[in-house]
């Protein structure tokens, strides 16, 4: 329990540090958590080198950083696997991601990045930081997966998953049946995209065409 209240505080300093510019006052962070004896927490991560305590402000160290930063990429990552591949309503997304972060080691995370196709950004539009496995993945000669705008007329391909800070939009594409798994072949590019899926054809304009990752099969 006391390592995963330590997590929960690390990976709340990164969130606030990408609100504020890096800047993360103690007070906001001990208001912004419910992570019982949190006095004692910090005590804890600053003589284990995780933090350092100046005036007013918490600061992550290097050690503290890199651990924040692989708690943060677990729990984008599962928040990707629930929204895209388990469909888990929003209203629950985040407290499961919450529990997936705590027990998914690197492998595990790196084969889940990986079925995904290397997500850069959490269904909250977040970034997702990169591992190992998104590296190897850049130096491929044929993006594994790539946007939608890059098919060319005629391609076909799979949906590997959907990145837009906006709702409405995604709902658009589920009720058209447009989701992860999906299996689509490009018919045109101009004036607008149109996707042929099965027997059914849907126009979409850039802005959403951008949002749509897919993998060439």
């Amino acid at each position: 329990m006391a390592e995963t209240n330590q997590e929960e505080i690390l990976e709340l300093i990164w969130t606030i540090e990408e609100e504020k510019n890096g800047k993360v006052e103690k007070d906001l962070l001990v208001k912004r958590t419910d992570v019982p004896s949190i006095e004692d927490v910090l005590n804890i991560l600053t003589k284990e080198g995780y933090i350092k305590i100046i005036d007013s402000r918490v600061e992550l160290t290097k050690k503290g950083r890199a651990d924040a930063q692989l708690i943060i990429r677990r729990h984008r990552l599962a928040e990707r696997l629930l929204n895209d591949v388990l469909a888990v309503n929003e209203e629950t997304m985040d407290s499961s991601a919450c529990k997936f972060e705590h027990f998914l080691d690197e492998e595990v995370t790196a084969s889940i990045c990986t079925l995904l196709g290397h997500p850069v950004s959490c269904p909250h539009g977040k970034a997702i930081p990169p591992g190992d496995c998104c590296e190897k993945a850049s130096k491929e000669i044929v993006p594994f997966v790539m946007p939608l705008t890059d098919l060319r007329a005629g391609d076909k391909a799979k949906v590997s998953y959907i990145v837009t800070k906006y709702h409405e939009r995604l709902d658009r594409l589920s009720s058209m049946g447009l989701l992860p798994g999906v299996q689509i072949r490009l018919h045109q590019r101009q004036p607008t995209y149109v996707i042929q899926m099965g027997e059914t054809q849907i126009a979409i304009d850039d802005a959403i065409a951008r949002d749509i990752y897919v993998r060439l099969t």
